[in-house]
């Protein structure tokens, strides 16, 4: 029992001792590679062959390679695998596959194969563009750099019969690849550079003039602090920089602009200013001063923004020279005509209710010209169409002479003055006792209190215009009729407007587009709901609505007693604390629950004003609006938008040669 149980031991010690015994005489016959060579030949013999996937991959030649011990675990990084170039056809192992890989006996195919790849491994390491060194087989076949692998991508598997041609594609990418490295650092070369570029095109183009600016501020905040004030030569040398960058800087408002010498200012400039914070340290004193400054500049950009509107509103109110010109000429025309030529024909349809009627109230000759000639032009039968227009003494006559000479169409021109509206007084009208009282004259005519007022637009000369309110007296100007299209005279109409005599208003008195957003062109944008009257009456969310296209029922107006209700909220509004002067806040007042939404595109707003109107809406619209105060017969009109004005005038006709009109 005793010799059985002796025997198992020595067993065991065998078993066990003997791997390492002949593990560690291996070791020991190890030596370093000398050369590339045998560098080649000794990874080849460490290199175990894989699963059996991999096996499938390498050329079957035969070889008489050392076998390694069976079921021996050596791990192995192969992050360079990763440089190898994607062109080839080799499936590389993922970093969790080969991480452990156990080494087994290789045939003189598997050795010549590891061979092969571990050559093309080593010369990509090496840059060599030309050749790879052959390597000795063990059964002394030699691989040269034509030899290559190549990869069944169904079975992964080598066919023969294709090695040649892959071998060579394979060579030829093997030369290229060094190259091809070349070219990829150059490109990236390039693309750097092309970003450098990129970043300096990208730069502002007043940089430099911007930190010239930056540099006066700096400057002055230091000359004004008491320890630097203190130093008379830091004083001096401040003072003469801020005179140089001064002088540089003048009225530059781009880098081109400024002289050879800016980047001398500019690194002189840093030079002192250095000096400036090294020589202050109070730090509060320069928060102190920076604080003032702002406060300074706050209050002069308030300024020149008030200026700035100020001059706007003047701008848009005075007329060209060439339209001053042109009532003259027509009115000295009008009155050489006898009396049977001043009159226009189809008068017996001005009172017809089956026609299609428009109030115009305008002393603007060109503007009046193009909504009736816009109107008219698109009108299915000009026939039918009747224009009422009404201006003031002075333009009278030549408003009759423009349209007695350039009639529109087959359509019927009635051209009124208001001066002959004899029921129009100060005792019927509250309006126009307002506009005559002290308290208006001294509102407008006092520049003092003009530039004290936050509401400029409001002091626009046009609302001391009673034309510009003979919108809320239509059923007095038209007795006998029934329905009547409002039109202002800074519109253009691009479609037929039949349409809008049939629309069904659901007993409402006014037809109009709603101009209300999210949150603007709401009551309380133009009534002053601080005021109880106007709290208790309206609701401050209410639509908006636009005047300048509206279809009256006057019909309805006159049963629901419209102008009453105007006059009534007109007298309330006696010292201007409900609203503002002007027409639509009183407008959206009168004809409260009692206005009838129309479709968008019927009217388009905004061409007076806003440039980003969106073209599509232009396009679909009947008519577009010019509301604001780049009016298109001004040289201060959008360019984009003046087009569908101008087109409605005939520059060559003889009274706007004569008084030097141009588009």
């Amino acid at each position: 029992m005793v010799a059985m149980r002796n025997i198992v031991l020595l067993l065991l010690c065998i078993t066990v001792v003997a791997p390492i015994v002949l593990y560690t005489d291996r070791l020991g016959t190890y030596k370093s590679p000398s050369t590339k060579e045998e560098f080649i030949e000794d990874v080849t013999a460490f290199v175990g062959a894989g699963d059996s996937g991999h096996l499938n991959l390498l050329p079957q030649e035969t070889s008489t390679a050392l076998k390694e011990p069976i079921g021996v675990v050596y791990t192995e990084d192969l992050t360079e695998t990763k440089n190898l170039p994607r062109e080839r056809p080799m499936v590389v192992e993922s970093r969790e596959h080969v991480s452990a890989r156990v080494l087994s006996t290789t045939t003189e195919e598997d050795q010549g194969r590891k061979e092969s790849l571990i050559r093309l491994v080593t010369d990509k390491q090496g840059n060599d563009a030309n050749t790879l060194e052959k390597a000795d087989g063990s059964g002394g076949e030699n691989v040269n750099s034509e030899d290559a692998i190549d990869v069944d991508d169904s079975d992964a598997k080598l066919t023969k019969s294709d090695r040649g041609s892959d071998r060579e594609s394979q060579v030829k990418d093997i030369k290229q690849e060094p190259q091809a490295t070349i070219a990829s650092s150059n490109i990236n070369k390039k693309i750097l550079s092309g970003e450098t570029n990129k970043q300096k095109e990208q730069m502002p183009p007043d940089a430099k003039v911007q930190q010239l600016k930056d540099q006066l501020i700096q400057a002055k905040i230091f000359l004004s602090l008491p320890v630097v004030k203190s130093n008379s030569h830091l004083t001096r040398e401040l003072r003469l920089r801020v005179k140089e960058v001064s002088r540089t800087l003048g009225d530059a408002s781009k880098d081109s602009d400024l002289p050879r010498n800016a980047n001398e200012r500019i690194k002189a400039m840093e030079q002192t200013l250095l000096k400036g914070k090294q020589a202050q340290d109070d730090c509060a004193a320069v928060v102190k001063k920076l604080r003032a400054m702002i406060h300074s500049t706050e209050e002069q950009l308030h300024a020149h923004k008030k200026q700035t509107l100020f001059l706007t509103q003047l701008t848009a109110k005075t007329l060209p020279k060439g339209l001053h010109c042109l009532p003259l000429r027509l009115t000295t025309e009008y009155y050489n005509l006898n009396s049977s030529q001043q009159q226009f024909p189809n008068q017996e349809k001005l009172e017809d209710p089956r026609l299609y009627h428009y109030a115009i109230f305008s002393d603007n000759i060109l503007a009046a010209a193009v909504v009736v000639n816009s109107t008219a032009v698109n009108a299915k039968d000009t026939s039918k169409h009747v224009f009422h227009i009404v201006t003031d003494r002075l333009n009278y006559a030549a408003m009759r002479m423009w349209f007695l000479a350039n009639p529109p169409g087959n359509a019927t021109i009635q051209v009124q003055n208001i001066e002959d509206f004899t029921w129009l007084n100060a005792s019927y009208s509250p309006v126009l006792r307002q506009l005559g009282s002290p308290s208006m004259i001294d509102y407008y005519f006092k520049t003092h209190r003009a530039t004290s007022d936050s509401n400029l637009k409001f002091r626009n000369p046009k609302y001391l215009s009673i034309l510009n309110h003979l919108r809320f007296y239509l059923p007095e100007i038209f007795p006998k009729l029934n329905k009547v299209l409002f039109l202002d005279d800074d519109i253009v109409v691009k479609k037929d407007l039949t349409g809008l005599w049939s629309v069904d208003l659901k007993g409402n008195v006014n037809g109009a587009v709603e101009t209300c957003g999210e949150s603007f062109h709401r009551f309380d944008r133009y009534l002053n709901f601080s005021h109880p009257l106007i709290a208790k009456n309206f609701d401050p969310r209410a639509c908006g609505w636009a005047y300048g296209m509206n279809i009256f029922d006057l019909a309805e107006w006159k049963r629901q007693n419209i102008t009453e209700v105007y006059h009534n909220w007109q007298n309330l509004n006696h010292d201007r604390q409900l609203w503002k002067l002007g027409t639509l806040p009183p407008g959206l007042i009168t004809f409260w629950k009692r206005t009838f939404p129309l479709n968008r595109s019927w009217h388009v707003l905004g061409l007076g004003y806003n440039p980003n109107v969106n073209q599509r809406d232009i396009d679909r619209a009947a008519v577009i609006h010019y509301n604001g105060n780049l009016k298109p017969w001004l040289e201060i009109s959008i360019p984009k938008f003046r087009s569908h004005w101008t087109k409605y005038v005939d520059y060559d006709h003889v009274y706007l040669r004569e008084c030097n009109i141009n588009p």
